[in-house]
């Protein structure tokens, strides 16, 4: 045990209290005898230091009992699944822990996770439970977590388990502060055996290129042995070479040459297999690369048209896929300069696919136009989807008169199958449908599962806000029963005077047995129309398309949850019938959008056109003689898109196709889509630097202009990084060092009030981790030669005492306060009565005392006396009891009286026995 002193310094205090004393010791007053004065300057010494050690701030220093060991355990990749050995150490450590010893557990990658709080118990868990990232190794962040369960009173030991290979962080500055913190670091090293692998190392294509040249392909390979491999290349997930290569152990370089033919920008995946392989992780690298000529564009329709032919024959390189077969990564629609919707129903679309082109259009520049038809626009479903956000029109038809009364109940199950994404969708699919809506239409909202549930009522819609809420209220239930929730929908609108009456069926079940055609043949009578949606391979498909059928509805046999809204919005749209304005009339021509000079000879007649609302800041080069957009644009982001919202067939266009100039027209709406290039303004290098992956962006002209850049992985996701500026010219951008394969889009402007886009990619390889590496031992002795640890042999070793052992502070201020405040109390009473004074006073009152208690003693032997001599028959021992009893008193008391008291007591006791006898 010890003290510490938190403010030492202030004992300086003491001097001038010195010298206080010896003032007072010289100028008291002559009345004060010397033994007063002593006494006076001992007790104002007491309170002053008591006073100025108060301030110091001292604190007991008390030993802490116990260690608290933190055993911190590495799950990554490197180690090789060393769980159980791992474990096997821990147990045996704690069986050798003392009853106040404490331990705690926690697993490690490129994460964190507790596995066993901290215990006294000498149990320890069976296995590690929890899913850390094997991918990556961070020794920082586990120092970091598990120094929080040691506090800072505590005797703490941290016992790490490791190879010494860290891929994330910077652990020897982290074991700094455990030292500072006076909590020490122990490693255990793990011994992994190297194993037998082939890995990519290098993947270089060059980053510009043209069409029709040849690209040169570098491959660098390591390898542990010579063996036999296989070399993969693909280009955009097509292989265009595959060769056996004899791979020699250490490092080996390939070289390989592809002719580029399309235009774009293209991803190079080299693949190497070899028989002795232990991760496969290793195995696959990417390149980017951006070939330049000839416009592509894709367009995709569900049937072939004669699009196609007219943009190829003006110059574009063409490619035509049906919906089905869109991409479903960012680079599948990057080699494309525009895409193309020409009659295409969002039910064949995923909502991955449509942030895709989303995220093409705003952060690369990518062009869209959108073509009409009975499959597009709100008909085609198109309402709140990424697709609407990107065109420069909106889906609903907003401030028309005259609407056809619409009655509209959907029916959806709710059964415990339903549960998870699909409810979550198709519920708010449900809300989509209700905001398409007018106010004033008559709408139902029914879910089953063993029972129909009447969510919203089927009558007018008064409050649409309310209605949506009571639909995504709705919680997943029971088993699933069609019939009764179908039979009373048809009951609801049978009875109802509205033009159009229309039932949605939404089912991932199964529910036969019931005469369904019957139900529905009655309601056809009343003009109710039936579609249905299967969720799903559990649900009835025959059942439900046959329903479709016997409805006059539609069918939708649904594989990928995410197009239920636009499923669900579609048949909101088509059971209004309001959508396609189909009267013939000349669209009007508005001045000055660059459109003109194409109708100097006139405008076609066209037949029809699907309703649409054009967004405030679009142009609208054609409208209708309703003021409708038949032609919108708008620059979205860094890119353009425009809506025509007639087809391209002659079926709703009318005298388009025959117009001498459609080709033109066809021709001006992609090239005013095409993303605005500069020829290589910028290069691109990249540094990978501990946990971060850092872009440098250097200008190849002296341009002052604010720039602006966007990352976008490989599955559409914005990577949030902003551009520095770190020299004239030079901008710096940090991305996180998490493998994969990115997208860079650069756009600045220029003083003509023009800007330039400039798009690349690059790619983040694996982790180190799937390097062979084998034990880092240098990398642990250093560590251990930070934190002052030892490396461990022995499993009782992990609960030796620490070299600095802690201790338990406590604070004595408040009681030297209480002391210094009894100390100067007493020194005033001194003053203020005298020394002599107070010691006669107390002498007087002890003598009282004593005379009191002797007076109190002869009353109780009189009332003895008085007592034996009204009871003379008592017995001799008690009697001789209470005699000895008196005797001892009267001892006792004789030595405390007065000479002259003991004998007049003396004269009273001889009395008392002569009359006895």
């Amino acid at each position: 045990m010890g003290i510490e002193l938190t403010y030492p310094y202030l004992l300086l205090l003491l001097l001038p209290c010195v010298f206080l004393m010896y003032s007072f010791w010289k100028n008291s007053r002559l009345t004060m005898n010397r033994s007063e004065k002593v006494i006076i300057i001992t007790l104002r010494s007491l309170v002053f230091f008591l006073l100025i050690f108060a301030l110091t701030i001292p604190q007991l220093l008390l030993p802490v009992k116990g260690t608290t060991v933190v055993f911190l355990a590495d799950q990554s990749a490197s180690v090789d699944n060393k769980g159980e050995d791992i474990l096997a150490w821990i147990e045996a450590s704690v069986d050798k822990k003392a009853a106040d010893d404490a331990f705690a557990v926690a697993s490690f990658g490129g994460d964190v996770a507790a596995e066993q709080g901290v215990t006294k118990k000498e149990t320890v868990i069976s296995q590690f439970s929890s899913e850390v990232d094997e991918t990556e190794t961070s020794i920082e962040a586990g120092i970091r977590f598990a120094s929080s369960f040691i506090s800072n009173d505590e005797n703490g030991r941290i016992v790490l388990f490791s190879d010494g290979n860290e891929t994330m962080g910077h652990a020897a500055e982290t074991v700094k502060l455990l030292h500072n913190k006076g909590i020490e670091l122990d490693v255990v090293p793990i011994q992994v055996p190297v194993k037998k692998d082939v890995s990519l190392t290098d993947l270089s294509v060059s980053p510009s290129l043209y069409q029709g040249e040849k690209a040169d392909i570098s491959v660098s390979i390591a390898s542990d042995i010579a063996q036999e491999a296989t070399i993969r290349i693909s280009l955009n997930d097509k292989e265009i070479i595959k060769k056996s290569v004899a791979v020699k152990e250490g490092n080996n370089v390939f070289g390989f040459s592809h002719i580029v033919t399309e235009t774009g920008m293209h991803v190079y995946k080299a693949e190497i297999a070899g028989k002795e392989d232990a991760y496969a992780e290793n195995n696959t690298l990417h390149a980017i690369t951006n070939v330049k000529g000839t416009p592509k564009v894709l367009i995709v329709e569900e049937n072939r048209s004669l699009l196609s032919s007219i943009l190829s024959g003006n110059g574009f390189d063409v490619a035509t896929i049906v919906p089905e077969k869109l991409p479903t990564t960012l680079s599948g629609f990057l080699q494309y300069q525009s895409v193309v919707f020409n009659n295409v129903s969002a039910t064949s679309i995923s909502q991955n696919q449509m942030q895709l082109i989303e995220q093409s259009v705003k952060e690369f520049g990518n062009g869209f136009v959108m073509t009409g038809g009975e499959n597009s626009f709100g008909l085609g479903g198109y309402f709140k989807t990424p697709i609407e956000k990107l065109l420069p029109v909106d889906m609903d038809v907003k401030g028309k008169k005259e609407m056809p009364s619409l009655g509209l109940v959907i029916v959806m199950d709710r059964s415990g199958s339903m549960s998870g994404n699909k409810l979550s969708l198709a519920k708010e699919a449900a809300a989509r449908s209700v905001e398409l809506l007018e106010e004033g239409d008559t709408f139902g909202f029914i879910t089953f599962d063993d029972r129909p549930w009447q969510i919203v009522e089927t009558e007018p819609l008064k409050n649409k806000e309310a209605a949506m809420d009571q639909i995504r209220s709705v919680a997943s239930g029971g088993g699933t029963e069609i019939y009764r929730s179908l039979e009373l929908a048809y009951e609801q609108l049978k009875d109802k005077k509205l033009q159009r009456k229309h039932i949605i069926l939404l089912t991932d079940g199964q529910s036969p047995g019931n005469d369904y055609e019957a139900l529905i043949e009655e309601g056809k009578e009343q003009n109710i129309t039936l579609s249905t949606v299967s969720i799903g391979n559990d649900a009835d498909k025959l059942l439900l398309e046959e329903l479709a059928q016997w409805g006059a509805g539609r069918y939708y046999d649904v594989v990928d949850s995410s197009v239920i809204p636009s499923i669900l919005s579609r048949e909101t749209v088509m059971a209004t019938k309001t959508y396609i304005e189909d009267n013939p009339f000349y669209p009007t021509i508005q001045q000055g959008t660059g459109w003109n000079s194409l109708f100097a000879d006139g405008v076609p007649q066209m037949n029809a056109y699907i309703a649409t609302t054009a967004k405030e800041r679009a142009k609208e080069p054609l409208i209708s003689g309703k003021e409708d957009p038949v032609l919108a644009e708008w620059q979205y982001g860094m890119g353009t898109t425009i809506a025509f919202t007639s087809d391209v067939t002659g079926k709703w266009s009318g005298d388009w196709p025959r117009w001498n100039q459609w080709g033109n027209f066809l021709n001006q709406m992609i090239t005013t889509t095409l993303p605005k290039y500069e020829s290589e303004p910028y290069t691109v290098t990249m540094d990978h630097s501990g946990d971060e992956t850092v872009l440098s962006i250097q200008a190849a002209t002296n341009n002052l202009h604010p720039l602006s850049a966007s990352i976008v992985s490989e599955k559409g996701d914005r990577i949030d990084s902003h551009p520095k500026l770190v020299a004239p010219g030079k901008y710096e951008m940090t991305v996180p060092n998490q493998s994969g394969l990115y997208f860079l889009s650069v756009q600045q402007g220029h003083e003509t009030g023009a800007s330039n886009l400039y798009q690349t990619g690059f790619t983040i390889p694996y982790s180190k981790e799937y390097a062979q590496q084998g034990l880092n031992q240098r990398y642990i002795d250093e560590l251990l030669a930070t934190s002052g640890g030892q490396e461990l042999k022995k499993e009782a070793s992990a609960f030796r005492d620490l070299k600095e052992m802690s201790q338990h502070k406590q604070s004595i201020s408040a009681w030297l306060l209480c002391a210094a405040f009894l100390l100067f109390f007493v020194e005033i009473v001194i003053r203020r009565f005298g020394w002599q004074r107070l010691c006669s006073f107390f002498t007087r009152k002890k003598q009282a005392i004593e005379r009191s208690k002797a007076e109190t003693t002869m009353k109780r032997l009189k009332q003895a006396k008085q007592t034996v001599e009204r009871a003379p028959n008592k017995s001799m021992q008690v009697e001789e009891h209470k005699q000895a009893t008196g005797k001892s008193q009267l001892k006792q008391m004789d030595k405390k009286l007065s000479s002259s008291e003991r004998e007049e007591r003396m004269k009273r006791l001889l009395e008392a026995k002569r009359r006895k006898h």
